[in-house]
C-alpha cells in the first residue's frame, strides 16, 4: 500500500473511532432521560408501557455499526483495540464524574450541587453496569461477526452484520437492565417492558443501518481497491 494510501486509512481508522468513543461515553451520561416512540407509547406488556426507551440508546448502536465496519475493513484485532479504548474512556469519565461530584459549587453556578447529582449521580454505577453489558455484548459481537465472515468466505454482508448485532444487542440489553435493576437505579416493575423495548428499538436500527454498512464498505473498498474479503493491515 503507498504511504499516502496508508495515511488515509490511518485518518479513517481514527475517526471511526471517535466517533465509537464519543458514541458509548455519551450514551452513559445521558441515559436518565426516557422517552416513548409516539405514538406508540400506550402499548403495554403486562402493564408496563412497552415503546418507553432511554436516550442513552440513541447513540449506542452506532457503537455496533463502527465495530462492523472495522471488522469488515481492518480486522478482528483493530476491532478490539476500539473496543478496549472505548472501556478506558468510559472507565475515565467516571473519574471526571466523581472528582466532579466532590468540589462544591459556587453559589452562583447555574447547577448546584443537588441538581448535579441528580443529573449525574447514578452515572457512575450507570457505567460499571454498562460496562460489564459492553464488555460481553462487543466482544460477542465481533467474535459472531468474523465466524459468519469465514464461514461465508467475505460475502452476504447483511448476513454478519445483523446475525452479530442482534445476538450481541440482546445480552447487552439483558445485562445492563439486570445489573441497574440490581443497583436500584430502576425499578424491577418496568424491566420487562424496558428489556423487550430495548432489544426492539436495537433490532430495529441495526435492520436500517444495513444499507450504511454496505455503502460505507463500498466507499472505502474501492477508494483501496480491496477484494471481498480483503482487509487493510495496519502497523
Amino acid at each position: 500500500m503507498k504511504q499516502q494510501d496508508k495515511k488515509l486509512a490511518y485518518k479513517i481508522y481514527l475517526y471511526l473511532g471517535a466517533l465509537f468513543i464519543t458514541s458509548l461515553v455519551v450514551s452513559n451520561l445521558i441515559f436518565q432521560k426516557f422517552f416513548y416512540w409516539y405514538p406508540l407509547g400506550d402499548v403495554k406488556i403486562l402493564g408496563t408501557p412497552l415503546f418507553e426507551i432511554s436516550v442513552g440508546l440513541l447513540p449506542y448502536p452506532i457503537t455496533f455499526l463502527i465495530t462492523d465496519l472495522i471488522s469488515e475493513i481492518f480486522g478482528k484485532q483493530k476491532a478490539n483495540q476500539i473496543v478496549i479504548a472505548g472501556i478506558f474512556a468510559s472507565f475515565f469519565s467516571l473519574g471526571i464524574i466523581y472528582v466532579s461530584k466532590a468540589v462544591p459549587a459556587t453559589s452562583w453556578s447555574s447547577l448546584d450541587d443537588g441538581t448535579f447529582v441528580l443529573a449525574f449521580g447514578n452515572a457512575p454505577l450507570a457505567v460499571l453496569a454498562s460496562m460489564l453489558a459492553y464488555l460481553s455484548a462487543q466482544f460477542i459481537d465481533i467474535h459472531v461477526y468474523h465466524f459468519w465472515k469465514n464461514l461465508t468466505k467475505g460475502k452476504h454482508l447483511w448476513l454478519r452484520n445483523n446475525f452479530s448485532t442482534f445476538s450481541s444487542q440482546i445480552i447487552d440489553t439483558l445485562t445492563v437492565l439486570l445489573l441497574l435493576c440490581s443497583f436500584g437505579i430502576i425499578d424491577w416493575s418496568r424491566f420487562l417492558g424496558l428489556l423487550v423495548s430495548g432489544v426492539l428499538f436495537k433490532i430495529f436500527i441495526a435492520a436500517l443501518d444495513t444499507p450504511l454498512l454496505y455503502l460505507f464498505v463500498y466507499m472505502i473498498r474501492k477508494r483501496f481497491h480491496l477484494k471481498t474479503g480483503e482487509e487493510i493491515i495496519l502497523d
